[in-house]
């Protein structure tokens, strides 16, 4: 299993009802592909340097967890057809020897 952290921007004016669902689903997503998720931070909202889709400030997520390597496209798959999130950045952080 290696670690990663996954980052994602919603909305600026996403309620706290929505921002959990997502977090739900990004945590029974990963857990789906084998993996296991660390405590999700909420960075809050932040404007953005350039718009993403007409939107000029976005609510930041923080989630570190641990997955098989061969799971991380179909989670990328399932970010990208999450309509909710506006972008996401997957970063390997250390690799289980």
């Amino acid at each position: 299993m290696n670690k990663y952290e996954l980052t994602v921007i919603l909305e600026g004016k996403t309620t706290s009802a929505k921002k959990k669902a997502v977090l739900e689903t990004l945590e029974k997503s990963i857990k789906m592909l084998e993996g296991t998720v660390s405590k999700a931070e909420d960075w809050g909202v932040k404007e953005l340097f350039n718009e993403i889709k007409k939107q000029k400030e976005g609510l930041y997520l923080h989630m570190p967890f641990e997955i098989p390597a061969k799971s991380i496209k179909p989670l990328e798959i399932k970010l990208k057809a999450t309509d909710t999130i506006l972008r996401y950045l997957i970063v390997r952080t250390e690799t289980q020897k």
